[in-house]
């Protein structure tokens, strides 16, 4: 057998990175090699990994030094910044969410580059900006960001751009995990199931969280012949009522889709409420744009296990008795 490629994963102990992880580790022909980077090699999703066979390494997106070490002698790198990260206000105060994520992928380009890392895999959001109106009243964040969380990883696009490795941009859409979360039917006062969503009539894109990391894989596999390009994944292409009909099939009774006015969502108060008004807005508006990027053939060719939002719904989703009898505010 030759000499395994060394695939460096940022965020291993994440959704998109340990999903990469555990899908090297399960791939047969044994073509590369998984190094696992982490900020905490001993936490407990690391020493998982390590037992699986993963090289677990300590890096840390904010530390140069600490990146171009760990990408040394690796063939590819996938790389992953989390918004989300929890924060205190000092610190978002200082150093926004936004600023932060810029840093972190320029830090990470840089060392891929001067590492010798041959291809970048980059986990990207669209720039949402030009599907809301100057005058529509919703929103703006940090001076120019209508989804920050989109907005700000399409800015760093231009940082592995710049590093000459070359780079393909991964874009994941909806998680089918939110379904059982943010996304979950809801009991109204009757007691029936609703969906309630901010989904209008657009057909939105979904996958499993575990099918970013597994195309990933993929990409890396088919090489340099994806280079420059965009791989949007989706498992499901479905409108809310759709969705609804799914998840009645799974249940086994009646879930009504209610469609929500992203609006609505924005003045509900919530943490984040109006960022995730203004990605349902964004959502529909670019719906058709979305939906053009995907690539179904090229996807089940990367990801040949690629799930539907059925196929996912036989062994993820909860009884019914586990949905919450509140609406959401």
């Amino acid at each position: 057998m030759s000499e395994q490629q060394i695939i460096a994963v940022v965020g291993a102990t994440g959704a998109q990175g340990g999903g990469l992880v555990r899908a090297i580790l399960d791939d047969r022909s044994g073509r590369f090699a998984a190094r696992a980077l982490t900020r905490d090699p001993a936490s407990a999703r690391a020493t998982e990994l390590a037992a699986l066979g993963a090289e677990v390494v300590g890096a840390d997106l904010d530390d140069a030094d600490s990146l171009r070490k760990a990408f040394d002698g690796a063939h590819g790198a996938f790389v992953v910044t989390n918004f989300w990260e929890p924060r205190t206000p000092e610190e978002e105060l200082v150093r926004p969410a936004t600023a932060r994520e810029r840093e972190q992928a320029g830090n990470a380009a840089r060392a891929g580059q001067e590492a010798g890392v041959r291809h970048f895999v980059w986990s990207t959001l669209p720039d949402t900006r030009g599907y809301f109106r100057p005058d529509d009243g919703t929103p703006t964040f940090g001076g120019s960001y209508k989804v920050p969380h989109a907005d700000g990883k399409a800015e760093a696009d231009r940082f592995f751009l710049e590093s000459g490795v070359p780079t393909t941009f991964l874009q994941a859409n909806v998680y089918y995990e939110a379904f059982l979360d943010m996304f979950a039917p809801r009991r109204d006062e009757s007691g029936a199931l609703v969906l309630p969503l901010g989904f209008g009539e657009a057909r939105v894109a979904a996958h499993a969280a575990e099918d970013v990391g597994r195309t990933a894989l993929g990409i890396f596999r088919h090489g340099l012949g994806l280079a420059g390009r965009r791989v949007s994944v989706a498992g499901s292409l479905l409108t809310g009522e759709q969705y609804a009909a799914a998840l009645c099939l799974a249940l086994g009774e009646p879930v009504t889709y209610q469609s929500v006015n992203p609006a609505l969502i924005r003045a509900a108060g919530f943490p984040g409420a109006a960022e995730v008004g203004n990605m349902l807005q964004y959502l529909i508006a670019a719906a058709p744009d979305i939906a053009e990027l995907i690539d179904y053939e090229q996807l089940r060719e990367l990801n040949p296990s690629l799930q539907s939002f059925d196929t996912w719904l036989t062994t993820h989703l909860p009884t019914s008795a586990n949905f919450s009898s509140s609406a959401p505010s």
